[in-house]
């Protein structure tokens, strides 16, 4: 009996051996996983190296993702659009260039994953965008710092968030800092159907002001035209509409407008100002037509006529953080009322970028191209 103890008591200790040699395996095992989960983790991004034609220079390479600091803030991007600055950017005839290799996009919006142990404003679960151009939003995730971002709110339209930051800030700044209008007041635009005039027919319908928009002629006119006017567009004309002598006859019904909002420069530019109130102000804040700006001397003498620059970047260096909050909440209160809505988009997936910066360049575009990830 006592030798069937004993040999019980040794299988048993036997068994407990085999036991802790079997779990230190295990922790062995799991010990080896979690140094491979510890290796640094890589994430898609649209990058370039040198400037050039955005489809010879961008491509898209697996980045490493960066540790999470003590103001560091992880980031999912959601959504981001291409504009025509990231085009300008990337071809290297910018007003900002970072420093290469980039990576491309300055506008989008992302959820916070994980904060460092000093972020204080920004927690997981939030919606934020870039607090200024250049933080390179064509990426699937990145490590920013808390500074670089803005929080924004999460209950507008996905695509609504992601082309918050330039367009629709644009629009609003024009349309408030250079002319004191009031409702009833008319303002005239070319390149009305971009981000930025899109915008500028919303805004200036919410504030009462009435827009006279100006588009190149195209297949599918009035398609185009029915489109600006559900945005609240008064009125659609063409550019070869503009220089006929009839439009006299057009402004003795419509008040003649003293702000005028140039994209595209050239001819277009100076048909803006040949039909702007005496005193009035044309702002350029774009240039499509890669043609100059030519002012007749007769207008800046007898009409009196202003010309002014817009740049979104140079207003929020010259602006507090917060007073760019207060209009990008401003901008949101307009979403919420349904009086701002997002342009047309198509969602892309990253790895077809060669399409959408090729879409992007042609001309009588109907959606903006906007990655997602």
């Amino acid at each position: 009996m006592w030798v069937c103890r004993a040999l019980s008591g040794a299988r048993g200790r036997a068994q407990v051996l085999r036991a802790l040699l079997r779990a230190c395996g295990r922790r062995r095992s799991a010990a080896a996983s979690f140094s491979a989960s510890a290796e640094p983790s890589r994430v898609r991004a649209l990058v370039y190296g040198d400037h050039g034609h955005p489809t010879n220079v961008v491509e898209l390479k697996n980045l490493e993702l960066a540790a999470v600091g003590g103001s560091d803030v992880h980031v999912k991007m959601l959504a981001a659009p291409i504009n025509p600055s990231d085009i300008n950017m990337i071809q290297g005839n910018y007003g900002l260039l970072p420093k290469l290799p980039a990576v491309g996009g300055n506008e989008g919006v992302g959820q916070v994953v994980a904060v460092g142990s000093s972020v204080t404003g920004l927690k997981p679960g939030d919606w934020v965008i870039p607090a200024n151009a250049g933080l390179g939003t064509w990426r699937a995730e990145a490590v920013f710092s808390e500074e670089a971002l803005m929080a924004v709110p999460s209950d507008i339209p996905l695509q609504s968030a992601a082309t918050l930051g330039v367009n629709p800030c644009t629009a609003y700044r024009m349309l408030m800092d250079f002319e004191q209008l009031r409702p009833g007041d008319s303002v005239i635009q070319n390149a009305s159907n971009s981000g930025v005039g899109q915008a500028v027919i919303q805004i200036a319908a919410a504030l009462g002001l009435r827009t006279i928009n100006v588009v190149r002629d195209r297949p599918e006119l009035q398609k185009l035209t029915d489109r600006l006017k559900n945005l609240g567009a008064e009125h659609v004309i063409t550019e070869e509409e503009l220089r006929k002598p009839e439009m006299k006859n057009f402004f003795k019904d419509v008040p003649q407008p003293r702000l005028a909002l140039n994209c595209v420069g050239g001819k277009s530019s100076t048909e803006l100002l040949r039909h702007l109130a005496p005193g009035g102000t044309m702002v350029t804040y774009g240039g499509m037509a890669k043609q100059p700006v030519t002012a007749p001397v007769s207008l800046l003498i007898f009409k009196d006529l202003k010309l002014r620059g817009f740049w979104m970047s140079q207003w929020k260096k010259d602006h507090s953080l917060d007073q760019f909050k207060e209009l990008i909440f401003t901008l949101c209160d307009l979403i919420r009322r349904g009086q701002l809505t997002a342009p047309a988009c198509s969602e892309v997936p990253l790895q077809d970028y060669q399409h959408a910066l090729e879409t992007s360049m042609q001309p009588f575009v109907s959606s903006k191209q906007i990655f997602t990830m």
